[in-house]
């Protein structure tokens, strides 16, 4: 009887034994494929996925995690493929846009130096358009740098109680002949009382300044310009700035806000923007804990709405 047990135990050891020494070399062959696969994809460069097909639970957790960590890489990899393209993008733009004015005052400054035959006037006329075009490159150079210290960081806000419906209606009052030389009707709508919000009011004073502006640019052509303040549902504070220009398409939508974002024909208008102002813009707010948004209807309405917090 006790040979008959121990010759069970001592098959039960030796099956033991063989299934341990089957999991042995399954976990060894898939710690291989792993290996192998790691390496493979270091070399390629690529974020191919590694297959989950064991029943060993450590290895399919480790499997698991190496996946998420070659998905964070791939979407880091891509954010920053993005960024090194819209870098080169702006890059492009502001040479451009540095280009054009210096140009002229290239231009101009040699005809004063060669041309002892100008009169007085037209000197004067010369040197205004020389002063006039280096202020728009100190413009852009100062809005290039304070969107770098923006995203940053290096900027700092100091918030406090703004009364924004006065703010608003004293911008529009420093907009009005601007407003009215370009033939815009201009629609108020602005609550008697005073709305407060929580914000930097020389933040909300460039903010204000860069969406009536643009306004200005791309929407003249429908004659109209409006600028709306009031509560919402979920008291908070909503300010729109709309017109009934040409819009901007539902594909470009989410460009809007992108470094130096453009439409296609917006280099050639009167008024010639950097395609800095509206990323400005979203940054300011969103410092200020708030949100902007987009909402176009060409010919109809264009507005650009910004959530602010009651104060």
């Amino acid at each position: 009887m006790m040979l008959v047990l121990l010759g069970i135990s001592t098959g039960g050891l030796a099956l033991v034994v063989v299934i341990l020494a089957i999991k042995l070399a399954q976990r060894s062959q898939q710690m291989n494929y792993i290996h192998l696969k790691l390496e493979h994809l270091l070399d390629q460069g690529t974020y191919e996925r590694l297959l989950v097909f064991s029943n060993d639970a450590p290895i399919q957790q480790l499997l698991r995690d190496i996946n998420q960590v070659l998905d964070y890489a791939h979407r880091t990899g891509a954010r920053y493929a993005n960024q090194e393209k819209e870098m080169r993008n702006m890059l492009s733009n502001i040479s451009h846009d540095l280009k054009t004015p210096l140009t002229v005052v290239l231009g101009y400054s040699e005809t004063l130096l060669h041309s002892p035959t100008l009169t007085e006037q037209e000197r004067e006329v010369m040197i205004g358009k020389i002063h006039d075009k280096a202020q728009e490159v100190l413009r852009l150079i100062h809005s290039f740098f304070d969107l770098a210290k923006l995203e940053s960081g290096d900027m700092e806000l100091s918030m406090t109680r703004v009364n924004l419906s006065e703010l608003c209606r004293l911008k529009m009052i420093s907009f009005y002949e601007m407003l009215t030389g370009l033939g815009l009707e201009v629609k108020l709508d602005i609550p008697e009382g005073d709305i407060f919000v929580q914000a930097n009011e020389e933040a909300l004073d460039r903010v204000l300044n860069n969406l009536i502006t643009n306004a200005m640019k791309y929407g003249s052509d429908g004659k109209m310009l409006g600028l709306s303040l009031h509560h919402t549902k979920s008291n908070g504070v909503l300010l729109e700035i709309w017109d009934q220009g040409k819009g901007i398409p539902e594909s470009e939508h989410s460009r809007v806000f992108e470094r130096m974002y453009t439409l296609e024909d917006s280099r050639n208008r009167q008024y010639q923007g950097s395609g800095l102002g509206l990323t400005i813009t979203k940054r300011l707010v969103e410092r200020m804990g708030g949100s902007i948004e987009l909402r176009s209807v060409p010919h109809h309405r264009t507005v650009f709405s910004i959530s602010l917090k009651p104060c």
